[in-house]
Protein backbone atom coordinates (compact mmCIF):
# COMPACT_ATOMS: atom_id res chain seq x y z
CA UNK A 1 0.00 0.00 0.00
CA UNK A 2 1.62 3.06 -1.07
CA UNK A 3 1.54 6.02 1.51
CA UNK A 4 -0.71 8.73 0.51
CA UNK A 5 1.04 11.64 -1.69
CA UNK A 6 0.53 15.51 -0.76
CA UNK A 7 -2.33 16.76 -2.30
CA UNK A 8 -1.23 18.97 -5.58
CA UNK A 9 -1.97 22.64 -5.92
CA UNK A 10 -3.20 23.80 -9.31
CA UNK A 11 -0.47 25.92 -10.16
CA UNK A 12 2.70 23.86 -9.22
CA UNK A 13 3.93 22.34 -12.15
CA UNK A 14 2.94 18.75 -10.73
CA UNK A 15 -0.44 20.06 -10.69
CA UNK A 16 -0.35 21.29 -14.41
CA UNK A 17 1.44 17.75 -15.33
CA UNK A 18 -1.73 15.60 -13.93
CA UNK A 19 -4.21 17.78 -14.91
CA UNK A 20 -2.21 17.92 -18.92
CA UNK A 21 -2.31 14.09 -18.71
CA UNK A 22 -6.15 13.83 -17.25
CA UNK A 23 -6.88 16.22 -20.12
CA UNK A 24 -5.37 14.64 -23.04
CA UNK A 25 -6.26 11.22 -22.07
CA UNK A 26 -9.87 11.50 -21.44
CA UNK A 27 -9.75 13.76 -25.05
CA UNK A 28 -8.41 10.33 -26.60
CA UNK A 29 -11.90 8.84 -25.52
CA UNK A 30 -14.22 11.83 -26.58
CA UNK A 31 -12.42 12.20 -29.55
CA UNK A 32 -13.17 8.80 -30.86
CA UNK A 33 -16.65 8.99 -29.72
CA UNK A 34 -17.51 11.76 -31.97
CA UNK A 35 -15.12 11.36 -35.01
CA UNK A 36 -15.93 8.04 -35.59
CA UNK A 37 -19.69 8.70 -36.86
CA UNK A 38 -18.54 11.08 -39.36
CA UNK A 39 -16.58 8.22 -41.07
CA UNK A 40 -19.13 5.61 -41.17
CA UNK A 41 -19.84 6.18 -45.00
CA UNK A 42 -16.59 6.23 -46.11
CA UNK A 43 -15.14 3.26 -44.18
CA UNK A 44 -18.61 1.35 -45.04
CA UNK A 45 -18.24 1.78 -48.43
CA UNK A 46 -14.30 1.08 -48.68
CA UNK A 47 -15.12 -2.23 -46.05
CA UNK A 48 -18.57 -3.58 -47.70
CA UNK A 49 -19.91 -2.84 -44.73
CA UNK A 50 -23.80 -3.47 -43.98
CA UNK A 51 -25.82 -1.41 -41.55
CA UNK A 52 -25.10 -4.11 -38.80
CA UNK A 53 -21.37 -3.80 -39.64
CA UNK A 54 -21.90 0.31 -39.31
CA UNK A 55 -23.70 -0.63 -35.71
CA UNK A 56 -20.74 -2.90 -34.44
CA UNK A 57 -18.64 -0.46 -35.30
CA UNK A 58 -19.95 2.17 -32.82
CA UNK A 59 -21.18 -0.42 -30.32
CA UNK A 60 -18.27 -2.61 -29.74
CA UNK A 61 -16.78 0.59 -28.90
CA UNK A 62 -19.33 1.57 -26.55
CA UNK A 63 -19.88 -1.97 -24.93
CA UNK A 64 -16.91 -2.54 -23.40
CA UNK A 65 -17.21 1.13 -22.34
CA UNK A 66 -20.63 0.53 -20.93
CA UNK A 67 -20.04 -3.30 -19.64
CA UNK A 68 -16.45 -2.12 -18.06
CA UNK A 69 -16.12 1.21 -17.14
CA UNK A 70 -17.76 0.29 -13.85
CA UNK A 71 -14.42 -2.34 -13.16
CA UNK A 72 -11.94 0.37 -14.59
CA UNK A 73 -13.42 2.52 -11.94
CA UNK A 74 -13.20 -0.03 -9.04
CA UNK A 75 -9.90 -1.06 -10.09
CA UNK A 76 -8.20 2.25 -10.15
CA UNK A 77 -10.00 2.74 -6.82
CA UNK A 78 -8.48 -0.52 -5.54
CA UNK A 79 -5.33 -1.15 -7.40
CA UNK A 80 -3.75 2.58 -8.03
CA UNK A 81 -5.66 5.24 -9.58
CA UNK A 82 -2.62 5.77 -11.92
CA UNK A 83 -1.57 2.48 -12.44
CA UNK A 84 -4.99 1.02 -13.95
CA UNK A 85 -5.29 5.20 -15.47
CA UNK A 86 -1.98 3.91 -17.68
CA UNK A 87 -2.70 0.35 -18.57
CA UNK A 88 -5.81 2.25 -20.05
CA UNK A 89 -3.95 4.63 -22.15
CA UNK A 90 -1.46 2.54 -23.67
CA UNK A 91 -4.24 -0.33 -24.45
CA UNK A 92 -6.32 2.37 -26.06
CA UNK A 93 -3.02 3.43 -28.20
CA UNK A 94 -2.91 -0.14 -29.58
CA UNK A 95 -6.23 -1.26 -30.04
CA UNK A 96 -6.37 2.59 -31.99
CA UNK A 97 -3.24 1.68 -34.03
CA UNK A 98 -5.02 -1.48 -34.83
CA UNK A 99 -8.46 -0.03 -35.94
CA UNK A 100 -6.25 2.18 -38.62
CA UNK A 101 -5.02 -0.88 -39.80
CA UNK A 102 -8.01 -2.61 -40.10
CA UNK A 103 -8.68 -4.53 -43.68
CA UNK A 104 -12.51 -5.29 -43.44
CA UNK A 105 -15.54 -5.29 -40.85
CA UNK A 106 -14.90 -7.87 -38.99
CA UNK A 107 -10.75 -6.94 -38.11
CA UNK A 108 -12.45 -3.15 -37.25
CA UNK A 109 -15.50 -4.71 -35.41
CA UNK A 110 -12.71 -6.49 -32.71
CA UNK A 111 -10.41 -3.57 -32.88
CA UNK A 112 -13.13 -1.39 -31.28
CA UNK A 113 -13.81 -3.74 -28.72
CA UNK A 114 -10.63 -3.68 -27.58
CA UNK A 115 -10.42 0.09 -27.69
CA UNK A 116 -13.48 0.27 -25.85
CA UNK A 117 -11.76 -2.19 -23.58
CA UNK A 118 -8.85 0.42 -23.08
CA UNK A 119 -11.20 3.36 -22.95
CA UNK A 120 -13.03 1.94 -19.92
CA UNK A 121 -9.91 1.45 -17.84
CA UNK A 122 -8.87 5.50 -18.53
CA UNK A 123 -12.08 7.31 -18.72
CA UNK A 124 -12.86 7.07 -15.04
CA UNK A 125 -9.29 7.43 -14.35
CA UNK A 126 -9.00 10.79 -15.70
CA UNK A 127 -11.20 11.95 -13.10
CA UNK A 128 -10.64 10.28 -10.29
CA UNK A 129 -7.07 11.07 -10.56
CA UNK A 130 -7.78 14.73 -9.68
CA UNK A 131 -11.03 13.97 -7.07
CA UNK A 132 -8.24 12.01 -5.07
CA UNK A 133 -4.84 14.26 -6.45
CA UNK A 134 -5.43 17.83 -5.82
CA UNK A 135 -5.87 20.15 -3.01
CA UNK A 136 -9.85 20.20 -1.72
CA UNK A 137 -9.45 23.94 -2.40
CA UNK A 138 -8.48 23.15 -5.82
CA UNK A 139 -10.34 20.39 -6.91
CA UNK A 140 -13.34 22.19 -7.90
CA UNK A 141 -11.26 24.60 -10.48
CA UNK A 142 -8.91 21.75 -11.48
CA UNK A 143 -12.33 19.59 -12.67
CA UNK A 144 -13.82 22.81 -13.98
CA UNK A 145 -10.63 22.77 -16.19
CA UNK A 146 -10.52 19.08 -16.98
CA UNK A 147 -14.68 19.42 -18.31
CA UNK A 148 -13.69 22.69 -20.42
CA UNK A 149 -10.61 21.48 -22.16
CA UNK A 150 -11.64 17.72 -22.51
CA UNK A 151 -14.93 19.06 -24.46
CA UNK A 152 -13.03 20.91 -26.32
CA UNK A 153 -11.80 17.75 -27.63
CA UNK A 154 -15.32 17.00 -28.27
CA UNK A 155 -16.18 20.04 -30.62
CA UNK A 156 -12.89 19.34 -32.34
CA UNK A 157 -13.85 16.36 -32.41
CA UNK A 158 -16.06 16.05 -35.66
CA UNK A 159 -14.17 19.01 -37.42
CA UNK A 160 -10.66 17.22 -37.01
CA UNK A 161 -12.46 13.71 -38.31
CA UNK A 162 -13.96 14.82 -40.85
CA UNK A 163 -10.17 17.45 -42.32
CA UNK A 164 -8.76 13.94 -41.99
CA UNK A 165 -11.59 11.60 -43.74
CA UNK A 166 -11.16 13.84 -46.59
CA UNK A 167 -7.54 14.97 -46.45
CA UNK A 168 -6.18 11.43 -46.14
CA UNK A 169 -8.03 8.93 -45.23
CA UNK A 170 -11.13 7.25 -42.50
CA UNK A 171 -8.00 5.55 -41.24
CA UNK A 172 -6.33 8.47 -39.56
CA UNK A 173 -9.19 9.27 -36.87
CA UNK A 174 -7.49 6.30 -35.21
CA UNK A 175 -3.75 6.67 -35.75
CA UNK A 176 -3.87 10.68 -34.15
CA UNK A 177 -4.13 8.72 -30.89
CA UNK A 178 -1.37 7.39 -31.07
CA UNK A 179 0.58 10.93 -30.57
CA UNK A 180 -1.55 11.59 -27.73
CA UNK A 181 -0.99 8.23 -25.54
CA UNK A 182 2.56 9.47 -25.55
CA UNK A 183 1.86 12.50 -24.44
CA UNK A 184 -0.40 10.86 -21.69
CA UNK A 185 2.07 8.79 -20.79
CA UNK A 186 5.30 10.89 -20.12
CA UNK A 187 3.37 13.03 -18.71
CA UNK A 188 1.30 10.40 -16.15
CA UNK A 189 5.02 9.44 -15.41
CA UNK A 190 6.62 12.20 -14.67
CA UNK A 191 3.72 14.22 -12.20
CA UNK A 192 0.51 12.12 -11.99
CA UNK A 193 0.88 10.83 -8.33
CA UNK A 194 -0.43 7.24 -7.18
CA UNK A 195 -3.59 7.02 -5.18
CA UNK A 196 -6.26 4.22 -4.45
CA UNK A 197 -9.33 3.98 -1.78
CA UNK A 198 -7.02 3.16 1.37
CA UNK A 199 -10.61 1.78 2.73
CA UNK A 200 -10.79 -0.88 0.36
CA UNK A 201 -7.51 -2.09 1.04
CA UNK A 202 -7.73 -2.14 4.73
CA UNK A 203 -10.35 -4.65 4.57
CA UNK A 204 -8.99 -6.71 1.86
CA UNK A 205 -11.82 -5.64 -1.33
CA UNK A 206 -8.77 -4.51 -2.69
CA UNK A 207 -7.39 -7.27 -3.71
CA UNK A 208 -10.82 -9.40 -4.85
CA UNK A 209 -11.65 -9.11 -8.56
CA UNK A 210 -14.98 -9.22 -9.36
CA UNK A 211 -14.94 -11.36 -12.58
CA UNK A 212 -18.69 -12.20 -12.68
CA UNK A 213 -19.55 -8.91 -11.90
CA UNK A 214 -17.56 -7.42 -15.35
CA UNK A 215 -18.52 -11.03 -17.10
CA UNK A 216 -22.54 -10.89 -16.78
CA UNK A 217 -22.56 -7.01 -17.39
CA UNK A 218 -20.87 -7.32 -20.56
CA UNK A 219 -23.12 -10.63 -21.16
CA UNK A 220 -26.07 -8.86 -20.66
CA UNK A 221 -25.54 -5.83 -22.70
CA UNK A 222 -24.32 -7.77 -25.24
CA UNK A 223 -26.83 -10.59 -25.64
CA UNK A 224 -29.26 -7.88 -25.61
CA UNK A 225 -27.48 -5.96 -28.06
CA UNK A 226 -26.42 -8.51 -30.16
CA UNK A 227 -30.38 -9.43 -30.50
CA UNK A 228 -31.40 -6.11 -31.70
CA UNK A 229 -28.78 -5.63 -34.30
CA UNK A 230 -29.07 -9.56 -36.15
CA UNK A 231 -32.80 -9.39 -35.79
CA UNK A 232 -33.34 -7.36 -39.15
CA UNK A 233 -31.21 -9.63 -40.98
CA UNK A 234 -32.22 -13.31 -39.52
CA UNK A 235 -35.54 -12.36 -38.03
CA UNK A 236 -37.15 -11.68 -35.17
CA UNK A 237 -38.17 -15.29 -34.30
CA UNK A 238 -34.45 -16.81 -35.45
CA UNK A 239 -33.04 -18.88 -32.51
CA UNK A 240 -30.19 -17.26 -32.93
CA UNK A 241 -31.72 -13.81 -32.08
CA UNK A 242 -33.85 -15.58 -29.44
CA UNK A 243 -31.00 -17.17 -27.41
CA UNK A 244 -29.00 -13.96 -27.80
CA UNK A 245 -31.98 -12.22 -26.00
CA UNK A 246 -32.83 -14.88 -23.21
CA UNK A 247 -29.16 -14.75 -22.40
CA UNK A 248 -28.85 -10.89 -22.55
CA UNK A 249 -32.06 -10.88 -19.90
CA UNK A 250 -30.42 -13.53 -18.07
CA UNK A 251 -27.00 -11.94 -17.53
CA UNK A 252 -28.46 -8.72 -16.55
CA UNK A 253 -30.87 -10.28 -13.51
CA UNK A 254 -27.99 -12.43 -12.40
CA UNK A 255 -25.72 -9.29 -12.39
CA UNK A 256 -27.81 -7.63 -9.70
CA UNK A 257 -28.20 -10.53 -7.78
CA UNK A 258 -24.77 -11.35 -7.83
CA UNK A 259 -23.46 -7.72 -6.93
CA UNK A 260 -26.64 -7.04 -4.10
CA UNK A 261 -24.80 -9.93 -2.29
CA UNK A 262 -21.14 -9.55 -2.69
CA UNK A 263 -21.84 -6.07 -0.66
CA UNK A 264 -19.36 -3.25 -0.20
CA UNK A 265 -17.27 -6.11 -2.54
CA UNK A 266 -19.15 -5.92 -5.60
CA UNK A 267 -18.01 -4.00 -9.10
CA UNK A 268 -21.00 -1.98 -8.48
CA UNK A 269 -21.85 -1.81 -4.32
CA UNK A 270 -25.73 -1.68 -4.28
CA UNK A 271 -25.80 0.02 -1.87
CA UNK A 272 -25.21 3.50 -4.33
CA UNK A 273 -28.99 2.58 -5.29
CA UNK A 274 -30.34 3.44 -1.71
CA UNK A 275 -31.05 7.02 -3.06
CA UNK A 276 -33.93 6.91 -5.09
CA UNK A 277 -33.01 10.06 -6.44
CA UNK A 278 -29.88 8.48 -7.85
CA UNK A 279 -31.44 5.68 -9.58
CA UNK A 280 -34.11 7.74 -11.44
CA UNK A 281 -31.69 10.55 -12.48
CA UNK A 282 -29.37 7.24 -13.83
CA UNK A 283 -32.64 6.16 -15.88
CA UNK A 284 -32.73 9.26 -16.59
CA UNK A 285 -29.67 9.59 -18.17
CA UNK A 286 -30.13 6.16 -20.27
CA UNK A 287 -33.41 8.04 -21.69
CA UNK A 288 -31.51 11.17 -22.98
CA UNK A 289 -28.34 9.48 -24.18
CA UNK A 290 -30.43 7.32 -26.10
CA UNK A 291 -31.73 10.26 -27.67
CA UNK A 292 -28.35 11.51 -28.25
CA UNK A 293 -26.56 8.32 -29.58
CA UNK A 294 -29.30 7.78 -31.95
CA UNK A 295 -29.36 11.23 -33.40
CA UNK A 296 -25.35 11.27 -33.76
CA UNK A 297 -25.70 7.76 -35.86
CA UNK A 298 -27.77 8.76 -37.96
CA UNK A 299 -27.04 12.51 -38.71
CA UNK A 300 -23.58 11.48 -39.33
CA UNK A 301 -24.54 9.40 -42.67
CA UNK A 302 -27.79 10.98 -44.35
CA UNK A 303 -25.86 14.19 -44.05
CA UNK A 304 -23.29 12.60 -46.60
CA UNK A 305 -25.13 9.92 -48.23
CA UNK A 306 -28.47 11.70 -48.64
CA UNK A 307 -28.25 15.50 -48.47
CA UNK A 308 -24.65 15.03 -50.37
CA UNK A 309 -22.34 16.82 -47.93
CA UNK A 310 -18.43 16.16 -47.53
CA UNK A 311 -17.11 14.56 -44.44
CA UNK A 312 -16.01 17.80 -43.12
CA UNK A 313 -18.97 19.91 -43.29
CA UNK A 314 -20.89 17.00 -41.66
CA UNK A 315 -18.42 17.14 -39.00
CA UNK A 316 -19.00 21.21 -38.67
CA UNK A 317 -22.50 20.33 -38.58
CA UNK A 318 -22.79 19.74 -34.79
CA UNK A 319 -20.60 22.13 -33.46
CA UNK A 320 -22.58 24.33 -32.69
CA UNK A 321 -24.41 22.03 -30.25
CA UNK A 322 -20.83 21.40 -28.71
CA UNK A 323 -20.00 24.47 -28.42
CA UNK A 324 -23.06 25.65 -26.52
CA UNK A 325 -22.90 22.88 -24.27
CA UNK A 326 -19.15 24.22 -23.39
CA UNK A 327 -20.24 27.96 -22.84
CA UNK A 328 -23.81 27.27 -21.47
CA UNK A 329 -22.94 24.12 -18.80
CA UNK A 330 -22.14 26.07 -16.20
CA UNK A 331 -24.56 28.64 -16.08
CA UNK A 332 -27.41 25.91 -16.41
CA UNK A 333 -25.84 24.36 -13.76
CA UNK A 334 -25.63 27.27 -11.73
CA UNK A 335 -29.30 28.21 -12.20
CA UNK A 336 -30.10 24.27 -11.19
CA UNK A 337 -27.82 25.26 -8.12
CA UNK A 338 -30.77 27.94 -7.60
CA UNK A 339 -33.79 26.72 -8.93
CA UNK A 340 -33.81 22.95 -8.10
CA UNK A 341 -32.80 20.57 -11.53
CA UNK A 342 -36.83 19.64 -11.95
CA UNK A 343 -37.08 22.22 -14.32
CA UNK A 344 -33.90 22.69 -16.50
CA UNK A 345 -34.11 18.31 -16.68
CA UNK A 346 -37.78 19.16 -18.07
CA UNK A 347 -37.81 21.90 -20.05
CA UNK A 348 -34.85 20.57 -21.90
CA UNK A 349 -35.54 17.55 -23.52
CA UNK A 350 -38.60 19.06 -24.77
CA UNK A 351 -36.51 22.06 -26.58
CA UNK A 352 -34.17 19.23 -27.55
CA UNK A 353 -36.91 16.92 -29.27
CA UNK A 354 -38.72 20.45 -31.05
CA UNK A 355 -34.98 20.73 -32.41
CA UNK A 356 -34.86 16.97 -33.55
CA UNK A 357 -38.52 17.41 -35.24
CA UNK A 358 -37.31 20.26 -37.16
CA UNK A 359 -34.17 18.14 -38.55
CA UNK A 360 -36.63 15.85 -40.11
CA UNK A 361 -37.15 18.09 -42.48
CA UNK A 362 -33.88 18.28 -43.96
CA UNK A 363 -33.62 16.59 -47.40
CA UNK A 364 -31.18 17.03 -50.24
CA UNK A 365 -29.96 20.24 -51.30
CA UNK A 366 -29.97 21.78 -47.77
CA UNK A 367 -29.14 24.56 -47.01
CA UNK A 368 -26.80 24.25 -43.91
CA UNK A 369 -28.02 27.73 -42.61
CA UNK A 370 -31.87 27.83 -43.05
CA UNK A 371 -32.05 23.82 -42.85
CA UNK A 372 -30.18 22.32 -40.59
CA UNK A 373 -28.65 25.11 -38.08
CA UNK A 374 -31.88 25.84 -36.52
CA UNK A 375 -32.57 22.16 -35.30
CA UNK A 376 -29.05 21.30 -34.26
CA UNK A 377 -28.66 24.83 -32.20
CA UNK A 378 -32.20 23.65 -30.48
CA UNK A 379 -31.16 20.46 -30.03
CA UNK A 380 -28.18 21.75 -28.37
CA UNK A 381 -29.55 24.47 -26.40
CA UNK A 382 -32.26 21.75 -24.68
CA UNK A 383 -28.97 19.21 -24.21
CA UNK A 384 -27.02 22.37 -22.14
CA UNK A 385 -29.82 22.40 -20.31
CA UNK A 386 -29.83 19.17 -18.91
CA UNK A 387 -26.28 18.05 -18.75
CA UNK A 388 -24.79 19.79 -15.70
CA UNK A 389 -27.89 19.62 -13.65
CA UNK A 390 -27.92 15.75 -14.17
CA UNK A 391 -24.24 15.66 -13.79
CA UNK A 392 -24.53 17.90 -10.31
CA UNK A 393 -27.87 15.82 -9.19
CA UNK A 394 -26.52 12.52 -9.72
CA UNK A 395 -23.21 12.59 -7.82
CA UNK A 396 -24.94 14.76 -4.86
CA UNK A 397 -25.15 11.43 -3.24
CA UNK A 398 -22.21 9.46 -3.78
CA UNK A 399 -19.52 8.92 -0.90
CA UNK A 400 -16.29 10.41 -1.78
CA UNK A 401 -14.25 6.87 -1.36
CA UNK A 402 -16.57 5.62 -4.38
CA UNK A 403 -15.08 8.58 -6.83
CA UNK A 404 -14.53 5.77 -9.43
CA UNK A 405 -17.36 3.70 -9.26
CA UNK A 406 -20.00 6.68 -9.18
CA UNK A 407 -18.10 8.24 -12.08
CA UNK A 408 -18.06 4.81 -13.81
CA UNK A 409 -21.58 4.17 -13.30
CA UNK A 410 -22.80 7.05 -14.62
CA UNK A 411 -20.37 6.95 -17.42
CA UNK A 412 -21.67 3.23 -18.34
CA UNK A 413 -25.60 4.67 -18.10
CA UNK A 414 -24.81 7.01 -20.95
CA UNK A 415 -23.27 4.90 -23.07
CA UNK A 416 -25.51 1.97 -22.20
CA UNK A 417 -28.70 4.66 -23.38
CA UNK A 418 -26.58 5.34 -26.77
CA UNK A 419 -25.55 1.69 -27.17
CA UNK A 420 -28.79 0.44 -27.26
CA UNK A 421 -30.21 3.27 -29.46
CA UNK A 422 -28.05 2.62 -31.79
CA UNK A 423 -28.63 -1.17 -31.47
CA UNK A 424 -32.54 -0.83 -31.71
CA UNK A 425 -33.49 2.09 -34.19
CA UNK A 426 -32.50 1.07 -37.47
CA UNK A 427 -34.69 -2.38 -36.62
CA UNK A 428 -37.54 -0.33 -35.29
CA UNK A 429 -37.45 2.08 -38.73
CA UNK A 430 -36.62 -0.79 -41.07
CA UNK A 431 -33.35 0.23 -42.01
CA UNK A 432 -30.62 -2.89 -42.90
CA UNK A 433 -28.01 -4.08 -45.60
CA UNK A 434 -26.91 -1.34 -47.68
CA UNK A 435 -29.39 0.25 -47.42
CA UNK A 436 -27.50 2.95 -45.68
CA UNK A 437 -26.57 3.56 -49.29
CA UNK A 438 -30.11 4.23 -51.00
CA UNK A 439 -31.27 7.62 -50.54
CA UNK A 440 -35.09 6.64 -50.29
CA UNK A 441 -34.31 4.00 -47.76
CA UNK A 442 -32.22 6.19 -45.94
CA UNK A 443 -34.65 9.18 -45.71
CA UNK A 444 -37.31 7.23 -44.76
CA UNK A 445 -35.16 6.19 -41.83
CA UNK A 446 -33.94 9.06 -41.00
CA UNK A 447 -37.11 10.39 -40.82
CA UNK A 448 -38.57 7.91 -38.50
CA UNK A 449 -35.87 7.56 -35.96
CA UNK A 450 -36.07 11.65 -35.39
CA UNK A 451 -39.04 10.57 -34.10
CA UNK A 452 -38.32 8.08 -31.84
CA UNK A 453 -35.05 10.19 -30.57
CA UNK A 454 -37.96 12.70 -29.94
CA UNK A 455 -40.25 10.76 -28.44
CA UNK A 456 -37.37 9.40 -25.79
CA UNK A 457 -36.34 13.41 -24.86
CA UNK A 458 -40.24 13.71 -23.86
CA UNK A 459 -40.71 10.88 -21.90
CA UNK A 460 -37.09 12.03 -19.78
CA UNK A 461 -39.08 15.38 -19.58
CA UNK A 462 -42.13 13.36 -18.30
CA UNK A 463 -40.31 11.37 -15.60
CA UNK A 464 -37.66 14.59 -14.52
CA UNK A 465 -41.56 16.24 -14.15
CA UNK A 466 -43.12 13.78 -12.21
CA UNK A 467 -40.26 12.00 -10.05
CA UNK A 468 -37.32 14.61 -10.10
CA UNK A 469 -36.46 16.89 -7.05
CA UNK A 470 -33.47 19.11 -5.39
CA UNK A 471 -30.89 17.22 -3.69
CA UNK A 472 -30.29 17.33 0.26
CA UNK A 473 -26.62 18.44 -1.10
CA UNK A 474 -24.97 19.26 -4.42
CA UNK A 475 -21.83 17.93 -5.83
CA UNK A 476 -18.97 21.18 -5.39
CA UNK A 477 -17.83 23.10 -8.76
CA UNK A 478 -16.69 21.78 -11.78
CA UNK A 479 -18.50 21.91 -15.77
CA UNK A 480 -19.53 18.42 -16.99
CA UNK A 481 -18.08 17.24 -20.27
CA UNK A 482 -21.06 16.09 -22.71
CA UNK A 483 -20.03 12.74 -22.82
CA UNK A 484 -19.09 11.76 -19.89
CA UNK A 485 -20.38 13.32 -16.45
CA UNK A 486 -17.66 15.04 -14.39
CA UNK A 487 -18.17 16.27 -11.03
CA UNK A 488 -16.77 15.48 -7.41
CA UNK A 489 -18.87 13.37 -5.51
CA UNK A 490 -19.41 15.13 -1.81
CA UNK A 491 -18.46 13.09 1.57
CA UNK A 492 -22.51 12.27 2.39
CA UNK A 493 -21.96 12.06 6.09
Amino acid sequence: MTAPAPALRIGSAAGRGTLLAAILASGMVFLDSTVVNVALPRLGAELGATVAGLQWTVNGYLLMLAAFVLLGGALGDRFGRRRVFLVGVVWFAVASVLCGLAQGTGWLVAARFLQGAGGALLTPGSLSVLQASFDPDDRARAIGTWSGLSGVSTALGPLLGGWLIDALSWRWIFFVNLPLAVGVVLAALRWVPESRDEAASRTGAGRRFDVAGALLGALGLGGVTYALIDAPARGAGSPTVLVAAVLGVLGAVVFVLVERRRGDAAMLPTGLFGSRLFSVLNVFTVVVYAALGGFTFFLAVYLQNVVGWSALLTGLATVPMTLLLLVGSARAGALAARIGPRLPLTVGPVVAAAGLLLLRRVGPGASYWTDVLPGVVLFGAGLTLVVAPLTASVLAAVADRFAGVASGFNNAASRAGGLLAVAALPLLVGLSGSGYEQKTALADAFRGAMLWCAGLLLAGAVLAGLLIHRPTRTAPGGQPCPSLPASTPPDRR
